[in-house]
């Protein structure tokens, strides 16, 4: 079985520096892609301040209206809670979800970060797929007490022997820096494994840090790519990471 998949911050539905708000150009470009499942970051789940002033705000939560008329199923998960409103992790799926959690790995007052775990019904006989959504800290030590988090939280919840992808923000810049999903729980970067590098994603305008990944158990990569060009080009400050992989045999 192959699957496609996608991650991107979505910088709160706003291009680089908030010059524009962008978010019905940026739900064109995810839909383009006909990802089978999207992992998303910083997506509002409700700003009333910033809904009053764009008129074509959406009613709804942002992961909500990117669903749209696609059926999408879709799970969110607030990070960050504010007088105004609120914003997180969202995943959308082609295939059914049919458990989530939100877990707070927030290690400082100034960010509030999450993980959004879900778990999908794939077709026919085939084992769940366990699914992580992340958005880690700025800071080194912060993101070495989020992958501790992490590590534990999927050794306790997902069985060894069922596929499981992470895909997300790891704000990590250090391109050979290897992390406890690659050392202790032996998953693969998507990008890593295809090219022998990771992907650089960060500024959109000009890629230098690789800090959006996908990482991988259970599946090998058939395909791997920034997407920074043409209708997607400079929609956020990220670049979108796609992939197509395929299930390896049980």
């Amino acid at each position: 079985m192959k699957l496609r998949l996608l991650t991107i911050n979505l910088h709160k539905g706003y291009s680089p520096l908030n010059k524009r708000f962008v978010l019905p150009q940026l739900s064109r470009c995810i839909h383009s892609m006909t990802a089978d499942i999207v992992f998303m970051q910083e997506v509002v789940g409700e700003n009333i301040h910033k809904a009053a002033k764009h008129s074509d705000w959406p009613k709804e939560p942002q992961h909500e209206y990117i669903a749209g008329e696609a059926g999408f199923d879709h799970v969110y998960g607030k990070n960050a809670v504010y007088t105004s409103g609120h914003h997180g992790n969202a995943i959308l799926s082609r295939y059914p979800i049919l458990f989530f959690d939100q877990l707070n790995i927030s290690t400082n007052k100034l960010e509030k970060r999450g993980m959004l775990y879900a778990k999908l019904k794939l077709p026919g006989k085939l084992a769940g797929l366990h699914c992580i959504c992340i958005h880690l800290s700025l800071l080194q030590q912060s993101r070495k007490k989020q992958f501790r988090k992490m590590r534990e939280y999927i050794q306790e919840m997902v069985p060894q022997d069922e596929p499981l992808i992470v895909a997300g923000d790891f704000n990590e810049w250090r391109r050979n820096k290897k992390n406890e999903l690659e050392t202790r729980l032996l998953m693969k970067d998507a990008g890593l494994e295809l090219y022998g590098h990771k992907l650089r994603t960060f500024p959109s305008v000009m890629p230098i840090f690789p800090l959006d990944r996908i990482y991988l158990r259970g599946f090998k990569t058939i395909e791997a790519r920034v997407i920074r060009e043409g209708c997607c080009a400079r929609l956020s400050d990220h670049a979108g990471f796609f992939a197509e992989v395929e299930r390896k045999p049980a």
